[in-house]
């Protein structure tokens, strides 16, 4: 065995890949346990002990035209980070997902030398595939969760490992039905509806007002329940204002227990469509940016869908109500569709495991990913 790495850089830059790293780290730290970990850290990295020289929330930033305003502190943080790199020279980096942000730090850290792992593959097969050629540069070892990615990237020269994907075998609720609804004060006889507005801030503000609507909609049918169960990144205290009066309730986290456990969820198209999916939670998706962000967004992105549930499944099963189309009426008349009819309900379900098995994979795909980091320190160790 080579000598063992002092220090590693991880970096996320969103509450998904804050989760996703900091798995990743549980699973080094049984390899070599006295590496120290620092970076750009969430809650979650935080917690798996890894020194926050930027902490992930100052980037949550969504929109090709809503981060310009934000520029300035990402530019401060990125230096920042970069710096230190330069500064302790760690063994290596393990970026997660939020290319915009991390592809710059990447090119940073190749001028001191630092090998990059990318964990989570960026969306180039839908969109600015030109970024593929600067992949090829500066990353050294990429890792995808989605089975049709390693074939797309293979082929374009980036090297390349599918490892599955984390959640598959990771998201389970907590609790039962029974105890969340009496944790909750939930009647066990209403419907409950999952209220999944982002992770971010500035998303969740974007949606909130339709959800509200929609809530309204949804319960002049009849009566249900409305949880949102808050990120970490946002926090329940957050929505106080933006749900006063609302039939929506925030609670802290238990995102899993409350769409393990709903009849329909309301999500915002991202990573927690996935989430759902493996829960099998019938949905509604949607997202909403600016109309600038939208029409430049609308020139780039070459894929069918927009929602991870219906790329993975080749065909659309859950609906998507993208930007103008998202109002409180549709997203109303898709859920009530879906609580009203039983056999819609049933069809959706199923469709859901099926993606829910394609994700599925023997190996615990972090200590897949675990390994193949391993693989890459060996390898710059012997170049040495």
């Amino acid at each position: 065995m080579p000598n063992l790495p002092a220090s590693i850089l991880v970096s996320a830059g969103e509450a998904s890949g804050d989760y996703y790293a900091a798995e990743l780290v549980k699973h080094l730290r049984e390899r070599w346990p006295d590496c120290h970990f620092f970076g750009c850290a969430g809650p979650k990295l935080r917690a798996a002990g890894v020194e926050p020289v930027v902490r992930t929330e100052d980037l949550a930033v969504v929109g090709l035209v809503e981060v310009i305003r934000h520029l300035p502190r990402i530019w401060l943080r990125y230096r920042r980070l970069v710096r230190e790199a330069a500064r302790r020279k760690p063994a290596l980096a393990i970026l997660t997902d939020s290319p915009d942000f991390h592809f710059r730090v990447a090119a940073g850290l190749k001028k001191s030398e630092i090998p990059v792992v990318y964990l989570i593959a960026p969306q180039v097969w839908a969109w600015r595939q030109g970024r593929v050629k600067s992949m090829r540069r500066i990353i050294d070892l990429l890792l995808c969760i989605f089975p049709f990615e390693e074939a797309f990237f293979r082929q374009r020269g980036v090297p390349v490992r599918y490892i599955g994907h984390p959640l598959a075998s990771r998201v389970k609720p907590g609790v039962s039905r029974e105890a969340f609804f009496k944790k909750h004060d939930i009647p066990l006889d209403r419907p409950l509806v999952a209220v999944l507005p982002g992770s971010r801030r500035s998303e969740a503000m974007r949606h909130i007002p339709e959800l509200r609507k929609a809530a309204d909609l949804l319960a002049q049918k009849g009566d249900a329940s409305f949880l949102l169960p808050a990120s970490s990144t946002c926090g329940s205290a957050f929505f106080k204002g933006p749900l006063a009066g609302s039939r929506i309730r925030a609670i802290e986290g238990e995102a899993w227990e409350t769409m393990a456990h709903c009849d329909v969820a309301l999500a915002a198209s991202g990573t927690v469509t996935v989430e759902a999916a493996l829960l099998g939670a019938p949905m509604v998706t949607f997202y909403r940016v600016s109309d600038l962000s939208w029409a430049v967004g609308k020139l780039l992105v070459k894929s069918p869908f927009y929602t991870m549930v219906n790329l993975i499944a080749g065909r659309r099963i859950v609906p998507e109500l993208m930007q103008s189309e998202m109002t409180g009426e549709r997203i109303a008349e898709n859920a009530e569709r879906l609580l009203s009819d039983s056999k819609e309900r049933a069809k959706m379900k199923a469709e859901l495991e099926s993606v829910a098995l394609r994700l599925a994979q023997e190996a615990d795909p972090m200590e897949t990913a675990a390994d193949e980091v391993v693989r890459v320190y060996e390898r710059q160790v012997r170049g040495q």
